[in-house]
This record gives C-alpha cells, structure tokens and sequence, in this order.
C-alpha cells in the first residue's frame, strides 16, 4: 500500500531541468486526462523549489487551461515576480507540447504572529465510525462498466471516508448541495510543511465540484454529463499533515451557465481550520454521450 503513496511524493517532486524549469512525470488515474489535483501538486511544488523554506505558501490561484495528456510529461516554468520583505510571489506554468495547459500564481509568507479567529467544525461523526469510499464503491462494483472496475477498486494515496453517501449513485435523488468527508495519506510523512502543503493541494480536488451536481440529482456517472474544474484557489491557515485525519466539510452555494461554484473548509480533528478552497467548474449535461 505505501508504494502508492512514495509513488506520488515522487510524482510531485519534480525533476529540475534550469533554474526555473521542471519537469513531472503524468499519472494515468483512468480518467483518458491527467487529474487536476495532479497538475495542482506538481505545480505548487515547482513554486516551492524556488522560494527560501522559511517562507510557507498561504494562497494559490489556479486556472485549468486544457485537458493534459497523461501520455507526457509536462514541464513546469517558474515566474519569480516577487521577493520582498515578508511576501514572496511566483507564477506557475504548465505546458504540453508547447501550449499551457494550467496556470498558477502563489504568494508565500515568512511567520508573523497577529489577530486570530476562524470558524467552527461540523459536528460530523468520528472517521474511525464511517466506511471508506473504496468499501463503498466495491458493494456496487458489479453496477459498474467494466472500464471503471480498476478505478474503483485501487489503492489510492489518501483514504477518502465521506460522512453520507448517495442513496443509490445510479438512481440519484436531489440532496442539499454539500459534503463531509474524512481524509488522510494512508501512510506516514517526513515533517516538512511544503510536501503537507503540495499533498493537500493534490486531495483536494478529489470529490470537489461533483458536490454541485447534488441538488440537480445528478451525478458524474449519469448519462451526458461533462464534469471538468475551471479554476482552484486555496488559502492555508495554518500549519498541517495530511497523515492525519482532516475533515473536508464542502457546500455549493450557486450553479448557472453550466457551471458550478463550490467552497470547501479544511479542519484537522481538534477542529482547527488550517485551509480553505474555492473551485468554479463545469457541470454540463448534454442528450448524447459527454464531449472530450
């Protein structure tokens, strides 16, 4: 099991090509395009590279470009715009041959201490009570098509256990638009805040913008439905592990035009807010079978 999880801290390593060139392998997730959360990790862990360890990233903006080919590997350039004297900015792109498919721009900070404030955890039930989405998946996987088997029933990196599940993730009826779900890394990690922070980066575009398709009784699995994120913004609060369990509480609070908005809060289990994510993506339905 832990091999899945060293393979993507070396996913998201990089190879350093120039000062400010690298390049990542691609991870092919059964999708036919590379994860979002994939490009996010191995973008935000280019920025990283090039910014003093002092200084801990505390918000990233993203855009989705274009749909990544999961037969290449895609170089990452890096953008010092700015070095100050508590901030430091870096713009992230990512390309496949020769055209961007993903931008990103982060701002890191050197520690200051100041006012202090968030806002309250869910009271949801304990991960240890809830069953894993794996466990869940594999009680339907015979309702399943065949090409989905694999994807359904792998070892993944991080072990996702949602607070509800659909009734029947074929047969959907309308429910309020958010999600709780508990995750962590099924292994243990060195202590170094960057890897927490290009990992959570990573999950947490898993389970994301499907959370809008929940009020319309819809799910990504129902007939011509095109799910695909636009754009990802983070901000982090505060130190965090992904070895640990962390709450994922996610709403959706607007869909229109064919795309959906959702907001997520991330809570370690003491309840300490340590990060919060915005993503806008597509959620269009179509007669005929999903476009490319």
């Amino acid at each position: 099991m832990l091999a899945v999880l060293d393979e993507l801290i070396t996913l998201l390593a990089l190879e350093r090509i120039e000062e400010n060139l690298f390049r990542g392998p691609t991870q092919d997730l059964g999708w036919g395009t590379v994860f979002g959360g994939q490009v996010l990790g191995q973008a935000l862990s280019a920025a990283v590279q090039t910014v003093p360890p002092e200084r801990l990233v505390h918000s990233m903006h993203a855009y989705f470009l274009r749909p990544g080919d999961v037969k290449k590997p895609i170089l990452y350039e890096v953008d010092r715009i700015r070095d100050g004297g508590s901030f430091t900015t870096r713009r992230v792109v990512a390309i496949q041959s020769g055209q961007p498919i993903f931008n990103l721009a982060a701002s890191f900070q050197r520690e200051e201490k100041g006012f202090e404030h968030q806002a309250s955890m869910p009271d949801v039930p304990p991960p240890e009570s809830l069953v894993s989405e794996q466990d869940h998946l594999r009680a339907h996987i015979h309702r399943l098509p065949k090409a989905l088997h694999q994807r359904a029933t792998c070892i993944r990196p991080f072990e996702m256990r949602p607070v509800d599940f659909e009734d029947d993730p074929f047969r959907p009826t309308p429910h309020k638009g958010e999600r709780r779900v508990w995750m962590k890394t099924i292994g243990k990690l060195p202590d170094d805040p960057a890897l927490h922070a290009y990992l959570l980066a990573y999950a947490s575009d898993q389970a994301f913008i499907t959370t809008a398709l929940r009020p319309h009784g819809v799910t990504w699995l129902s007939p011509g439905m095109q799910v695909a994120s636009l754009d990802h913004v983070m901000w982090f609060h505060g130190p965090l592990r992904v070895d640990e369990w962390l709450l994922y509480a996610i709403e959706s609070p607007a869909a229109h035009g064919s795309r959906g908005l959702v907001q997520g809060s991330v809570f370690t289990r003491e309840g300490i807010l340590v990060a919060t994510v915005a993503q806008e993506g597509l959620i269009r339905q179509r007669e005929g079978p999903a476009a490319p």
